[in-house]
């Protein structure tokens, strides 16, 4: 696998021509990973995510069309699962024939968990949602506000156990009717400030508030974003046919156009902007300064989760290496201590991934503490995020400790959810590091790197001494310095050390 990353790597030749890249022909179809390395990388990137049954699902690949099957515990991980696989340079589609075999629960039982999370969830407590559920399968009905509201709604209902499968047929009833050309200029602004997405390389067209987008993305996690961002107010339906994927598109030379030079005034306005697309968000104005790119964040919101959504908002901006999140938390309803820990309890029992696992919960003056043991830091950062989004609570203390010795992928740059979990400092977890020769931690970080969409491997050295990964070399933005330094724990390391330069 070596060899074949070295021979991809040299055979990488690009061009860059009125502002996108160009190859030819030959060089296109040189650079593109074969079906067993696609493979090899798929199920390595399911096995290093503690939260996915690797051992359960197979791959295979044909042109670059990936197929999954087997068996997973809950719809979560069929969903973190395709996800995973998004993030594999050379994926083009993916087939998901997973099947969720959850544990058994009565559909009146379900229903009862979905409203209760929709309820207790402070961002979907007033959207006007019916739920119905057959055999596990839950269908939501009723009206909201934007396409982010559906998501979110479709989200909670994910996150309840028992539950197979979410049949999302919420209406989105948009305030008023918007011209295409307004659209238009909305969805470009979404695309431009997404450091994850490459808007030099693509077109978008609005038509009768259908979003037509054309062009070319580096991976299929980017046209995921892609066909996200483009659901801004107004749209009704968003057509990417033609977005096609090339692995030589995830070279991130272009994003250094695309960053470069940004002005705080103009960071401001992204910020702002990519607010106001966020439901958790949106309706707490808060307020945003910036100075040489480093956000700062000031206000009130009401919930915990805002507060965590703002901050990842903000720091997915191009542009900015820092943020500093002084958002208070001030909690509109006056909910009892006693009460919290029973709404914790019963959000950790509905969970999935949590049900299992006996998580003693206290609470003083609206800050939760959690304790007892987890199997995975991926399961503990979960319960963090679970509990985080119930009304009434301002802080977690998470003293929860981890059993099982494995790291896991927090870092999801490619998801447009805003549900996603708040990332766990894997650096305070060194002692649970499996041995590993230095010359097998740096292969298989090479290897990270090599397939991430979002990190440029050509500019990124790795040593490692001892386990301690130390990363040099020059990328583009912070996203990229970032993504960087999640690949090198990916990949095994002990520590790592990030010398890396933004330019």
């Amino acid at each position: 696998m070596t060899l074949g990353r070295s021979v991809l790597k040299a055979l990488s030749v690009v061009l860059l021509t009125g502002g996108f890249l160009m190859q030819t022909a030959a060089a296109q179809t040189e650079t593109r990973p074969t079906d067993d390395q696609i493979v090899i990388a798929v199920e390595s990137g399911l096995d290093y995510d503690s939260s996915i049954p690797g051992n359960g699902i197979d791959v295979e690949s044909t042109n670059g069309i990936v197929t999954l099957q087997g068996e997973v515990p809950n719809l979560l991980a069929k969903e973190r699962a395709v996800a995973v696989v998004e993030t594999i340079r050379g994926v083009r589609s993916i087939v998901n024939d997973l099947t969720v075999k959850p544990i058994a629960r009565s559909d009146e039982q379900i229903r009862a968990d979905v409203n209760a999370s929709l309820l207790a969830d402070p961002a979907t407590d007033l959207y006007e949602v019916t739920t119905q559920v057959e055999r596990g399968v839950v269908t939501l009905s009723g009206t909201v506000n934007s396409w982010q509201e559906k998501q979110l709604s479709g989200a909670v209902a994910m996150g309840v156990k028992g539950v197979r499968e979410v049949n999302n047929t919420l209406t989105v009833d948009y305030a008023q009717d918007r011209p295409d050309s307004e659209i238009a200029a909305d969805v470009q602004a979404a695309l431009q400030r997404d450091p994850w997405i490459d808007d030099l390389l693509l077109t978008a067209k609005v038509t009768d508030g259908t979003v037509t987008i054309e062009g070319i993305v580096g991976s299929l996690a980017e046209k995921r974003r892609v066909r996200g961002s483009a659901w801004v107010n107004g749209v009704v339906a968003v057509n990417d046919i033609g977005v096609d994927i090339e692995p030589w598109a995830a070279d991130t030379m272009q994003r250094k156009t695309k960053t470069a030079f940004r002005s705080d005034a103009e960071i401001e306005r992204a910020v702002k902007d990519s607010l106001l697309f966020d439901p958790r968000v949106f309706s707490f104005n808060p307020t945003v300064s910036v100075d040489d790119g480093v956000v700062t964040l000031t206000g009130t919101v009401d919930n915990l989760k805002a507060k965590h959504a703002a901050a990842q908002n903000a720091g997915n901006t191009p542009g900015v290496w820092r943020v500093k999140n002084l958002l208070k938390v001030r909690s509109t309803d006056a909910i009892p201590d006693s009460e919290l820990v029973q709404n914790a309890i019963d959000a950790i029992d509905r969970d999935p991934y949590l049900e299992r696992f006996e998580v003693g919960v206290t609470a003083r003056n609206g800050t939760v503490h959690l304790g007892g043991t987890v199997d995975s830091f991926y399961e503990k950062a979960h319960a963090e995020d679970v509990v985080s989004r119930l009304n009434g609570v301002v802080e977690v203390n998470n003293n929860l400790a981890v059993s099982y010795p494995a790291y896991t992928y927090y870092y999801w740059p490619h998801s447009t959810m805003f549900y996603e979990p708040h990332r766990y400092n894997r650096s305070m977890a060194s002692s649970t590091w499996h041995y590993e020769t230095d010359a097998e931690v740096q292969d298989d970080i090479e290897n990270e790197l090599f397939w991430s969409p979002f990190v440029d491997s050509n500019h990124v050295n790795v040593a490692v001494n001892n386990g301690v990964a130390t990363l040099t070399g020059t990328v583009s933005d912070w996203n990229e310095y970032s993504a960087a330094t999640e690949n090198a724990w990916e990949g095994g390391a002990r520590g790592v050390i990030n010398e890396i330069r933004v330019n």
